[in-house]
């Protein structure tokens, strides 16, 4: 039997968030190069900060140049959101039906307390509290652990 209430409710959702945000780095982590990824973004990085430094010099020979360039790095573009589209659409339908299931029996129901704020976050559309605790979970699991799994650097 799930928890349907405070404080239950809201230790469920907190361990869901956790281990599906666990899960899904670990499929990032094991399906990506995580490596190649940081290269590419470096370049790309590398680039767009070349192309600005040029066109506030206005270095006609240098834009030229970096231009030219241009395709190659929406190719590294695109190959970086199809490295992250991968991971997402494994787990697409599966976290939809879970979230089908669970809309069901938690639907209205009052999940987390937002100290300061109430029940429910004072914004249209998703008051909810389901909605923002599960995210709010999400992200701060997310961030923990893309940054074990060494998903992203930090410099």
């Amino acid at each position: 039997m799930l928890p349907t209430s405070p404080p239950g409710s809201t230790l469920f959702f907190f361990s869901m968030a956790a281990a599906i945000t666990f899960l899904m780095n670990l499929a990032n982590r094991l399906l990506t190069d995580p490596e190649k990824l940081k290269a590419w973004r470096k370049e790309i990085s590398d680039y767009y900060r070349q192309l600005r430094e040029a066109q506030k010099s206005g270095d006609e020979k240098q834009m030229e140049k970096l231009m030219k360039k241009q395709q190659y790095i929406m190719q590294l573009s695109n190959k970086i959101s199809m490295q992250s589209t991968k991971v997402m659409l494994i787990f697409l339908f599966p976290l939809l039906i879970v979230w089908f299931f669970l809309g069901g029996i938690y639907g209205g129901a009052q999940i987390a307390f937002f100290p300061g704020v109430g029940w429910d976050l004072p914004i249209p559309m998703f008051g909810a509290s389901l909605f923002w605790w599960y995210t709010l979970c999400s992200l701060l699991f997310s961030t923990i652990f893309s940054h074990l799994f060494g998903l992203v650097s930090v410099e």
